[in-house]
């Protein structure tokens, strides 16, 4: 069971890093699947906790199964949200891919640049003290 949690984080983990949707939300699922896995085989084994037919000391602890299944809840709102987003997005752009934000880019730079003037009294630009190396 461990080599089986093991596979599901390193595959799920894998998928999260790929620019498409769809393989961030089946590694996201992925993911989800291998902590409760992990849940599941770290309790204890026994009886039902059912007071009153048995040794309390024999009794399965109830709380990882609670938890699997409040995970399982949470995943499944999370998925369809994720879904819709999806499907929102290819609906735009015909394609699931996450596209490159250049105000993003900007707003690294722009806070790089402000960064190395703090530093630089020379007033130099950034182009000039990187060599042009940002993207």
């Amino acid at each position: 069971m461990a080599f089986t949690a093991a596979v599901l984080f390193g595959v799920g983990t894998y998928l999260l890093l790929q620019r498409k949707l769809s393989r961030l939300i089946i590694g996201l699922g992925l993911i989800g699947h291998g902590a409760n896995v992990v849940f599941v085989t770290a309790t204890r084994r026994g009886q039902p906790p059912l007071i009153g037919t048995g040794d309390p000391a024999d009794f399965a602890d109830p709380l990882p199964q609670a938890l699997v299944l409040t995970a399982i809840v949470i995943s499944f709102g999370t998925t369809a949200l994720l879904l819709a987003l999806a499907y929102r997005s290819w609906l735009l752009t015909d394609d699931d891919e996450v596209a490159d934000d250049i105000d993003d880019r900007s707003v690294g730079r722009d806070s790089l640049d402000t960064e190395v003037h703090d530093a630089d009294p020379g007033g130099r630009s950034i182009d000039s003290i990187t060599d042009g190396a940002l993207p």
